[in-house]
């Protein structure tokens, strides 16, 4: 995929997208008819694979770009306790390549994280400064990513964690639901587990508006979910509420459901940062998984 969603090329800053076909990336393709100060480049891995130095500077010299967004990321949670190597490759040393191409091209990056670089044991929301402490391989190489873009001394740049993120596009949980929900009419879903749900759109908007404003002195890190904080067993209901489908939930503990890498139980992002820094306003998740849904 090699997408390009402006032909003003030559009056407009450059935005290049990493791993355009996940859903954020997709999410990004469809909310930059609304960010039209920008000229867009998605490319999927095929066409930009982050784990290459040389792909990635041919990528630069071809495009030129002004602002990289990186959605790229190795995200099967359970699977990376075994891929160790891949899910660092992706997660960390790509990052890391990304970062150092930025710096020496003095090209802003944008770069997509997650809740998992936390333990899950903070009993309020998590703000941008208390200690990551992961405890999972993916959470681990995720916080590497994030650690070497700090060391490689990049002049812009904006590190932004987001949790439960889900879209009309590929896998996640709202459409998992709903397909279980046809299925089986009865289900079981963790009731121990707190976190902000985060549509994929909503998160495209103010990445694209962190794009157009960040500067040298608004550089850093960042979190970003929609408002309000619920368990799975909450967001369950509300799927099969707002669906109208007749589905009867039974809330359970994460014992229920063993997994080989351990869950957060508290994945509570507080967004306060971005919403001062860059201006923006965040929506309750109530509101947004309506819209998702009205899409499907």
């Amino acid at each position: 995929m090699n997408v390009t969603a402006s032909n003003r090329e030559v009056t407009l800053k450059k935005i290049v997208v990493t791993g355009a076909l996940g859903q954020l990336g997709m999410a990004l393709l469809e909310q930059s008819k609304y960010h039209k100060d920008f000229y867009y480049v998605f490319l999927s891995r095929k066409d930009f694979d982050i784990t290459s130095r040389d792909n990635i500077s041919s990528v630069f010299d071809t495009h030129q770009p002004d602002v990289v967004i990186n959605t790229a990321a190795y995200t099967a949670v359970d699977a990376a306790e075994d891929d160790k190597d891949q899910a660092f490759l992706i997660n960390e040393t790509a990052v890391g390549y990304l970062a150092e191409e930025c710096k020496k091209r003095d090209c802003a990056l944008i770069h997509v994280s997650t809740d998992y670089v936390f333990d899950g044991d903070k009993s309020t929301a998590y703000v941008e400064s208390d200690n990551p402490n992961p405890q999972t391989v993916y959470g681990v190489s995720k916080l590497g990513g994030e650690q070497l873009i700090e060391a490689s001394n990049i002049s812009k740049y904006a590190i932004i964690r987001t949790s439960w993120v889900y879209s009309v596009y590929g896998h996640n949980f709202v459409k998992t639901m709903l397909r279980l929900g046809e299925e089986r009419g009865q289900l079981s879903v963790v009731n121990d587990q707190l976190g902000c749900p985060t549509w994929a759109n909503d998160l495209a908007d103010t990445i694209l508006t962190v794009a157009r404003e960040l500067k040298e002195d608004s550089s850093g890190v960042y979190h970003f979910s929609n408002k309000g904080s619920i368990t799975w067993y909450d967001f369950a209901k509300a799927i099969f509420e707002n669906s109208q489908m007749d589905v009867l939930i039974t809330p359970v503990t994460s014992d229920s459901f063993p997994t080989k890498a351990e869950r957060p139980k508290n994945s509570v992002l507080d967004t306060h940062k971005i919403e001062k820094q860059f201006q923006v306003d965040i929506p309750e998740w109530g509101s947004s998984l309506q819209k998702m849904l009205k899409r499907l």
